[in-house]
């Protein structure tokens, strides 16, 4: 047995507790029946998170007739992570706090295209101005990491960009290294949707239970799951998974950039720009439909700056398709994210302090 591995395990169980309990705090013994550990060994986690200004008192659990026991409460405040979301056209970059609370943000226009040398000089910008600091270190707010959600493909595990459609000079691109190399702090990529569903599926203990589908509408259409079960990021073995908008929903079709025709994306943003957002939003009904049945979804989720502009069309238009092509178990939530992808990035940097593997 592995102990100081074990040790981590347990102090991020009593962490992730703690940080769904937000202000109000939990009590040793709460969080000894939850985890399953001993009264004793929560003691001593809960010494050791204190010493790390991790954890701090949250005032007196109700008398019960004998000596009212002192609450325990996460500090928000310990630690923090950043969050960058490179889209094709804007970059937007949030400092989160513990709970996952933003407590800076920053946005500027960017050219993905205008090559890799460019965006990194962005982004390095952009994390200095929500550290406040010049730097990805956060001086007296300590940054764990930042997070950078991009366009795919790529490959989560070593952060290394395909080739991404329409930008071509990306392929091969070590962005992770760059960025590590540059800010000085661990670093993760990982792609705009995967990010988008670590961001709106939440992280109480019941949002952990279903399967979610993140529908991104933006510059593209993409999706991000996550299946039941563990609770983290569906990626897929070659990191492909979530292709949502290349599906072929008519054969035959409109050339799509990724080289298929008739591809959900293309008829999608087609609509969006020639101001048709009622046949965009049941394009997206369609292509969702397609992935509940194949998944056994349990809550389509839906973002992105398309959606934001008119998020009652795009409700109710998922919505009407879903509702027409009924599946067993009855009907499948469509809400809208509440989480952006810059959130979900920094989330991919702060879920394994949680013991979250997202």
């Amino acid at each position: 047995m592995n102990l100081p591995v074990l040790r981590g395990h347990n102090d991020a169980l009593v962490l992730d507790l703690l940080r769904g309990a937000g202000p109000a705090g939990l009590g040793r013994g709460d969080l000894a029946v939850r985890t399953g550990l001993t009264p004793q060994a929560v003691s001593k986690i809960a010494a050791r998170l204190r010493s790390e200004g991790l954890v701090a008192d949250a005032g007196r659990e109700a008398s019960t007739g004998g000596k009212p026991r002192t609450l325990l409460r996460l500090v928000p405040e310990a630690r923090y992570a950043v969050g960058v979301h490179l889209d094709r056209d804007e970059l937007t970059a949030v400092r989160v706090d513990l709970a996952g609370r933003v407590v800076a943000d920053a946005r500027a226009p960017l050219d993905f295209g205008a090559g890799p040398d460019a965006v990194v000089e962005e982004a390095v910008r952009a994390v200095a101005r929500v550290c406040g600091d010049g730097a990805g270190r956060g001086g007296d707010r300590p940054v764990v990491g930042v997070g950078v959600a991009a366009p795919g493909p790529l490959d989560w595990r070593t952060g290394v960009l395909g080739r991404v459609t329409g930008f071509p000079e990306w392929e091969g691109f070590p962005l992770r290294e760059v960025l590590e190399g540059r800010l000085g702090v661990p670093v993760r990529v990982d792609k705009d949707t995967n990010a988008g569903v670590a961001a709106g599926a939440g992280f109480g203990e019941a949002a952990f239970g279903e399967a979610v589908a993140y529908v991104h509408v933006g510059t593209g259409l993409g999706a991000g799951l996550r299946l039941a079960g563990g609770g983290e990021v569906y990626r897929g073995r070659r990191s492909a998974a979530g292709e949502f908008g290349h599906q072929v929903l008519r054969l035959d079709g409109p050339a799509c950039r990724c080289g298929g025709r008739g591809c959900a994306e293309v008829l999608c943003l087609d609509a969006v720009a020639g101001g048709r957002l009622e046949e965009a939003a049941r394009i997206v009904g369609e292509a969702a439909a397609n992935l509940v049945a194949l998944l056994d979804v349990d809550r389509v989720l839906l973002g992105g700056r398309v959606v934001a502009a008119a998020p009652g069309v795009f409700l109710a238009g998922v919505r009407g398709v879903l509702g027409v092509r009924a599946f067993v178990g009855g009907a499948v939530r469509v809400e809208l994210a509440e989480g952006g992808v810059a959130e979900g990035a920094a989330e991919l940097v702060l879920g394994p302090l949680f013991g979250r593997g997202v």
